[in-house]
């Protein structure tokens, strides 16, 4: 007797094999049985036929890291198929701290307005995640950041030999209770005071527990070669395996920046490296606005950075910086740059700075700061989205066998404590607009690979138990869509839009969608134990 059958439907397993249509059936949160199977054997049935039926998607790099604690349903990925992410990344993570004071400050998205426990300790945030009704099974990586911040506080250094080794038990603490992969974020602060001596003992302690080093590397522009090298440099000397987060180079960088990228890596493979890498599905790059700011800025607690945003000189200073994170700045590009998200200044979220400046009277740059001012405690939420990347980059990527597809968001909903709150331009549709733009629109690659690329190639590479594939044996993550009415409805002016096309959602055998309507089950897993 079957839990459920899900009957037939066109059946991809995320192997890269094309679809065969089939039912697939269900017992105590697995997948029992794949081919034809009679109904009278199942305690309920869904009709998928004239559907695609996938693996649920695994989105290896999104920033859900406190969202999840403050709203678990995630709605915005759920509506469009997703039923694992990552977190954790680009060395943002909300564990381990030293203090329950601490926790706003390392917090992504963070919202006084959720009620939740407090944790110091990576198996205590860890906890409570688990105590909230997840609509998505969560893997959490340590960052880097977090781990800095928790040795050495706001101070501008990278820290002292004894001091990185602190950090490093650290990151080992955080895996034995749970913690799949290590991050860092050279762009941000505190990473980007970071060089890879104070990486390399972090990233042998991944090596150790067979985990990933996840990266934003340096620069992805001018010096890109630069960026990218060190990555591989510092996953070399640790002995880890390396995955490149978002690798597509942004604006000022050549043309050649993308493809000489891929020769870099495949040069380090052919000498034993183990590199991978994945592309966000847009030519928009989103970001913390207060990473525009130097280092030098962005130093002490947010009352400091609020004091310099509001000195005159400091302010020349920084808009002075002659390699802000984004050269589209420095380029003046104000028209290809939109705010995303801001909490007292949301009657102009979806407006480009060029039209922002010119409704305030001042210049877009100065209108930029004056905003960080305006957010105030608010500051780190405050997000813009530029069209930095490459189409031709984007495309180039995803036809390599090892590129996966991410969001580079978190997990929201249009309504609840979140309703106001945007991770990206494609937070509501990024696999959404994949499928659509880049698969069935566009032919970069065919559908079997395309579902691939957000299926079994990260559930491989994370080292995810039992998912990724649609296998017996294998937990019942399962998307079924409408391949014809696939897309993404979000835009810079409404972002909060849902996808369109999903017909079911199953997580670990429950279904959290079913005919296109959200269901109220939350059947989410936090996951902390995975193959090497």
């Amino acid at each position: 007797m079957f839990d459920l059958i899900l009957k037939g439907g066109e059946i991809f397993d995320g192997t890269g094999s094309e679809g065969a249509v089939g039912d697939i059936g269900i017992t105590d949160g697995r997948i029992t049985e794949i081919g034809s199977m009679e109904t009278d054997g199942a305690r309920e049935i869904i009709d998928a036929s004239g559907l695609v039926v996938a693996p649920g998607f695994v989105d290896m790099h999104t920033h859900s890291d406190f969202t999840l604690i403050a709203d678990g349903r995630a709605e915005s990925q759920v509506h469009q198929g997703v039923t694992t992410e990552v977190i954790g990344q680009c060395g943002i993570s909300c564990a381990p701290v030293c203090s329950h004071d601490a926790i706003p400050k390392v917090s992504p998205w963070y919202t006084e307005r959720a009620r939740h426990a407090c944790w110091h300790g990576f198996g205590e945030y860890l906890d409570a995640l688990d105590a909230t009704d997840l609509g998505v099974n969560v893997m959490a990586f340590v960052g880097h950041g977090t781990v800095h911040r928790a040795v050495l506080g706001d101070e501008l250094r990278a820290g002292e030999p004894d001091e990185v080794g602190r950090m490093a038990r650290l990151v080992d603490r955080s895996m034995d209770e749970g913690a799949g992969g290590f991050s860092s974020g050279l762009e941000y602060f505190p990473g980007i005071l970071a060089a890879p001596e104070h990486l390399v003992p972090m990233c042998e302690v991944a090596a150790k527990h067979g985990r990933l080093y996840a990266t934003h590397v340096r620069n992805r522009d001018t010096h890109y070669d630069l960026g990218f090298a060190e990555a591989i440099s510092t996953a070399r000397q640790a002995g880890a395996r390396l995955q490149i987060s978002h690798i597509q180079p942004k604006f000022g960088a050549p043309p050649h920046a993308m493809e000489h990228t891929l020769e870099m890596i495949e040069l380090a493979r052919n000498r034993g490296a183990d590199i991978a890498f994945d592309v966000i599905p847009h030519d928009w790059n989103h970001t913390i606005m207060a990473a525009i700011l130097p280092k030098w800025a962005q130093a002490g607690g947010i009352d400091e950075v609020l004091g310099r945003l509001s000195d005159p000189e400091s302010r020349q200073r920084i808009k002075a910086n002659p390699q802000p994170m984004w050269l589209i700045v420095k380029a003046r590009k104000w028209k290809d740059i939109v705010l995303l998200n801001a909490t007292s200044n949301r009657d102009i979220v979806g407006a480009d700075f060029e039209e922002i400046g010119r409704l305030r009277g001042v210049d877009p740059y100065d209108a930029v700061l004056d905003i960080l001012l305006e957010e105030g405690e608010n500051l780190m939420a405050a997000i813009w989205s530029s069209k930095s990347f490459s189409d031709i980059d984007v495309e180039l990527c995803l036809r390599q066998p090892e590129c996966a597809v991410i969001s580079d968001t978190v997990a929201i909903a249009n309504d609840g404590i979140l309703k106001d709150f945007v991770g990206s331009l494609s937070g509501y549709g990024w696999a959404a607009r994949f499928l659509r733009h880049y698969v069935l629109e566009r032919n970069v690659i065919g559908l079997a690979e395309g579902i691939q690329k957000i299926t079994s190639i990260p559930a491989k590479r994370l080292g995810l138990k039992d998912r990724g594939e649609l296998r017996a044996g294998f937990y019942a993550d399962i998307c079924a869509f409408d391949k014809s009415a696939i897309a993404s409805n979000a835009t810079a002016r409404n972002p909060r839009r849902y996808a369109s096309g999903i017909a079911h959602v199953l997580v670990n055998g429950k279904p959290s969608m079913r005919n296109g309507k959200r269901t109220e089950v939350n059947a989410g897993q936090v996951l902390r134990e995975f193959a090497s």
